[in-house]
């Protein structure tokens, strides 16, 4: 894989930093590749804004701070205004369809949405909207093996919600199996704001 530089945002108690450190560990250990992540959030334990950078490459990473990301995940409407600007033209952005609503993208940008706090919630803690979102991220990027993905969430969460991290990732996968990319240079930018 080339150097790629991912952002995910959103606010403390979404799983932002265990989505990093799921992605990037599905890349290092499990994979073969290399990674680093940086993480920032607020003094808030919940509701305040956070973020977390990853780069992954096949070769080492020799600045571990993400410039202008490849691929942005955001997960509130404060980490999309925040961030987007930075997005590398013809750049993906995912974002959490019910918590953010995609306006002004300043170049043209490969859009992906998804509901992971309603999947979520369809299997029965709302906490697992990270695992959803980093099943989704993984079957629309194509950027990680999806195998090297579900040991790093295995790995990464407790035994007690390991079965149910694994579904949330499997529920998100499929989502993004089948999800069709909107571009910001369509005339769908307008329809894409308005659902």
């Amino acid at each position: 894989m080339q150097l790629t530089e991912i952002r995910l945002a959103g606010f403390g108690g979404q799983g932002v930093i265990l989505s990093a450190i799921i992605l990037g560990k599905a890349a290092s250990i499990h994979q073969g590749a290399f990674a680093t992540m940086t993480q920032s959030f607020g003094p808030e334990a919940r509701g305040g804004a956070c973020s977390a950078q990853l780069i992954v490459s096949d070769s080492p990473v020799l600045y571990p701070y993400v410039t202008e990301p490849d691929i942005l995940v955001v997960m509130s409407q404060e980490a999309y205004t925040r961030f987007v600007p930075e997005l590398k033209d013809g750049g993906i952005l995912i974002v959490e369809q019910d918590l953010v609503r995609v306006t002004d993208l300043p170049r043209e940008t490969q859009i992906y949405s998804v509901p992971a706090t309603r999947l979520a919630e369809e299997l029965g803690k709302r906490m697992v909207l990270n695992s959803v979102m980093v099943g989704f991220f993984t079957a629309v990027t194509h950027l990680l093996d999806p195998d090297a993905v579900r040991k790093a969430v295995a790995d990464s969460v407790p035994a007690s919600f390991r079965d149910l991290n694994l579904k949330a990732f499997e529920k998100g996968f499929a989502y993004g199996s089948t999800a069709q990319a909107v571009t910001s240079d369509s005339e769908d930018e307008a329809i894409y704001a308005k659902e």
